[in-house]
């Protein structure tokens, strides 16, 4: 596929989707990339992805058309698990918008990883490193090495709040987030989807490392797959037929996710609590990150990604709700 120019982006960096105001749909909560809009008689809740870019818990600028490519390889996602559980989606009325259900979320986040990797806090690499074995439940062997495999996927969830901190089964349990029967099922659909991801990923050529899932009941209390799905920005991907051969030379796999980005802000010697190192994010690393995205979108649902006709994304998208206005 042929992806786009550099010239053919370059309108979209003057009218990306920073943030968004549309008070005539609900009420906003403003998550790091998403505006989400609730409508609680409806039972409804609007999903707008923007262009804002984070890592690190820092928002450093906006990619052009990366809400787009976010919600686009979300939706293609909730179609391909939607007979493993029930999925959020009710619409899907503008390529930046999702229309879902308004569930009560479990206050956890359900991190599954295949592979010893990561540069968070949290991160499986991070922790190791650090001389961490029993984690999150897990108890991991020593002698293994960055980016190596682990001998099958674990699950490695996180508490949710200003800061997310490692938690264990035991711990969710003990704290009351959630029964062990609402915690087994939780496990079983999660485990269903990653290897799901897996065998998908593997069949366009890539490696699915880790990701982050969102669950939470609906009226019935029907447990049901929330927020996004395998994005780059939930999920890590690594090129599969450079992986091993790099892997044995120590070096980072190819990636195509945020981990690109954290590490090349790494690379120009950001060190999060010293400004200084703060590096500038010019227009070029804009269109550069833009066609990360775009390049992984095309790659896992093996769509070409269509560049909008007009760059006035968010007069489209306030068009596009306007009936479901309250």
């Amino acid at each position: 596929m042929t992806k786009p120019t550099s010239s053919a982006l370059h309108p979209f960096l003057a009218t990306t989707l920073e943030t968004t105001n549309l008070k005539e749909i609900g009420k906003r909560y403003r998550g790091k990339v998403r505006d989400v809009y609730t409508q609680t008689e409806e039972g409804r809740r609007f999903l707008i992805a923007t262009d804002r870019q984070s890592a690190f818990d820092i928002s450093w600028t906006t990619i052009p058309l990366k809400g787009q490519v976010l919600t686009q390889i979300s939706r293609w996602w909730f179609d391909q698990i939607s007979d493993i559980m029930p999925t959020q989606v009710i619409a899907n009325p503008d390529p930046n918008v999702m229309v879902v259900k308004d569930l009560q979320m479990a206050p956890i986040e359900i991190v599954v990883r295949a592979y010893l990797t990561g540069s968070s806090s949290t991160s499986s690499w991070m922790n190791y490193n650090a001389g961490v074995r029993e984690y999150c439940g897990n108890t991991l062997p020593d002698g293994m090495v960055k980016n190596q495999k682990f001998d099958d996927i674990i699950l490695t969830p996180t508490t949710k709040g200003e800061e997310d901190e490692l938690i264990d089964a035991k711990g969710i349990l003990e704290q009351g987030i959630v029964t062990k029967e609402q915690w087994e099922e939780i496990e079983e659909k999660a485990f269903a989807i990653f290897r799901r991801g897996q065998k998908l990923a593997s069949e366009r050529g890539l490696i699915l490392v880790d990701t982050k899932y969102e669950m939470g009941y609906d009226k019935d209390g029907v447990l049901t797959i929330a927020d996004e799905v395998h994005t780059p920005d939930s999920s890590r991907y690594w090129m599969a037929d450079s992986y091993q051969s790099r892997f044995e030379n120590g070096e980072e796999p190819e990636s195509l996710d945020k981990e690109f980005f954290r590490l090349w802000l790494r690379e120009q010697g950001f060190e999060y609590g010293d400004k200084s190192t703060w590096p500038e994010i010019t227009d070029e690393v804009r269109i550069m990150l833009a066609q990360k995205y775009i390049d992984l979108f095309e790659k896992v649902t093996g769509e070409k990604f269509v560049l909008p006709n007009d760059p006035q994304i968010e007069a489209r998208i306030q068009s596009n709700l306007a009936e479901f206005t309250v």
